[in-house]
Order: structure tokens, then C-alpha cells, then sequence
């Protein structure tokens, strides 16, 4: 099993930025997935969900209406598109395969981790 995060990069405050995670090794089109940041000094925490077909998906407060989590099932990707970036939005960045999900609340139980891709925001 493998996921790859990249695109992580040095962005501008109120840039964009979209960022990958190419999966390996197991059945993606079957696995909710979703994106989870780590701060330095903080807590890993969830960023989006989505679920498997891409139909569905939600986002925790933290980067609400800033980001949108899509997917390509062909491709076995899912990408992060995140927006007007700030300072505080500085982390390494992970993709996420779902053991369980919800949509309402987002939540998120990881069974595989990517390895991250380090997203900065600084002018």
C-alpha cells in the first residue's frame, strides 16, 4: 500500500495551491479518503473528507469554503485545491485512506497515511 502526496510548495499569502496523493497497492475506488494537516507544535488535524464515489464530501472548520477535495477513480488520486492561503495554513499536508467516514460531522478513521507534502505560506 502506498500513498504519495505531492505538490507541496512555498506560496504566497492569498495564493493557490492544488496538491496530490496518488494511491497504490489496494482498491481506491472503494476507500473514502481524506486530507489531514500537522501544524509545527500541533496536533495532526482533518482538513476534508470524500467519499468513495467523489459524490459526497465536507470539510472541517479549520479551511472551510478555502479548499475543495475532489478525486479522479481512474487516476487514484485525490487532490486538495486549497485558496486564498494564509500564513497560518503552514503544514505538512497527508492524505488519508478511510477505515470509517462520515460526511456530518467530517470524521475520518485512517487506515493508510501518505508521508505528507510540505505546504508553506509565507511572503
Amino acid at each position: 500500500v502506498q500513498l504519495v502526496e505531492s505538490g507541496g510548495d512555498l506560496v504566497q499569502p492569498g495564493g493557490s495551491l492544488r496538491i496530490s496523493c496518488a494511491a497504490s497497492g489496494f482498491t481506491f475506488s472503494g476507500y473514502d479518503m481524506s486530507w489531514y494537516r500537522q501544524a509545527p507544535g500541533k496536533e495532526r488535524e482533518l482538513v476534508a473528507v470524500i467519499v468513495f464515489t467523489g459524490a459526497s464530501a465536507s470539510y472541517a472548520d479549520s479551511m472551510n469554503g478555502r479548499v475543495i477535495i475532489s478525486r479522479d477513480n481512474a487516476k487514484n488520486t485525490v487532490y486538495l485545491q486549497m485558496n486564498s492561503l494564509k500564513p497560518e495554513d503552514t503544514a505538512v499536508y497527508f492524505c488519508a485512506a478511510c477505515g470509517e467516514m462520515s460526511i456530518n460531522p467530517p470524521m475520518c478513521v485512517p487506515r493508510y497515511w501518505g508521508q505528507g507534502t510540505q505546504v508553506t505560506v509565507s511572503s
